[in-house]
């Protein structure tokens, strides 16, 4: 099993930044993909962003060109850079792992983000 420790989550205004971090442990393979989901009270979870052991990233439309997510391998730390933050960014954030693009099995217990006007 994998560990995540997330941290970063605050209390911001419209158009500041963020950086997250979680920080993974225990059985890690050495190619893998890390990201972060963020759910909304009555809404559906939605992956923000991804990043593989090998760089490739993705992310969601409404985050594009405002949130860069990166990692550090070699700590297994992930971090998510999130600027010009909007109101409708409000969520609890939560860091995954997982050995492909479609099987995130670890999750951690995620840090809220309030972005206010």
């Amino acid at each position: 099993q994998v560990q995540l420790v997330e941290s970063g989550g605050d209390l911001v205004q419209a158009g500041g930044s963020l950086r997250l971090s979680c920080a993974a442990s225990g059985s890690i393979f050495s190619i893998n993909v890390m990201g972060w989901y963020r759910q909304a009270p009555g809404k559906q979870r939605e992956l923000v962003a991804a990043i593989s052991s090998g760089g490739s990233t993705r992310y969601a439309d409404s985050v594009k060109g405002r949130f860069t997510i990166s990692r550090d391998n070699a700590k297994n730390t992930v971090y998510l850079q999130m600027n010009s933050l909007k109101p409708e960014d409000t969520a609890v954030y939560y860091c995954t792992y997982g050995t492909s693009w479609y099987s995130f099995d670890s999750w951690g217990q995620g840090t809220q983000v309030t972005v206010s006007s």
